[in-house]
């Protein structure tokens, strides 16, 4: 079961987590695993007939299988225990460790990811600098095109741009 190779102290604190804390960790998770840089990474490393490990994410245990196609967004193996075809996304797949697949350069550190509308809804807790640099902390009342309109419960209302926007966090 995938569950016994995780640390038991990850998943005690992924228990304690909320359901948004754990969507919003879907979320990243899905968009670092989708990241072409990654794929572009792990496909440069194979080719057709090359024996990979891969993970069985059903049963979570690693697998043999031989290399049968690569396609844009999957590769293809024929798993060589059980001769099953598999279409996984390249991010299942484990490379050897060998001078081929290790980085003559540490990569370079990515840019931070700036926040967009699908990063926040209705009634989130957000914070923003004014134009005095004050930390104003309010609510989403509104999600505009560009915007989010913000009520930070003093009677006013901003309209601020999503990049500006920062979650906060109720400990």
């Amino acid at each position: 079961m995938i569950e016994d190779a995780i640390d038991r102290r990850l998943l005690d604190l992924l228990g304690q987590a909320s359901n948004r804390q754990l969507l919003m960790l879907h979320a990243v998770i899905d968009r670092m695993l989708a990241d072409p840089r990654r794929i572009i990474e792990i496909r440069r490393h194979l080719h057709l007939g090359q024996t990979v490990q891969f993970l069985d994410w059903q049963h979570g245990v690693m697998l043999k299988g031989q290399v049968v196609a690569l396609h844009e967004r999957q590769v293809e193996l024929r798993e060589l225990s059980a001769r099953r075809q598999w279409k996984l996304p390249y991010t299942a797949v484990e490379l050897p460790d060998g001078p081929s697949t290790r980085h003559a350069e540490p990569p370079a550190p990515a840019a931070p990811l700036r926040p967009t509308r699908n990063d926040f809804n209705y009634g989130d807790k957000v914070a923003f600098e004014d134009k005095y640099l004050q930390t104003v902390v309010g609510t989403v009342v509104r999600i505009n095109q560009r915007t989010a309109s913000i009520d930070p419960g003093d009677g006013t209302t901003w309209r601020v741009g999503f990049a500006l926007l920062r979650p906060v966090v109720d400990v």
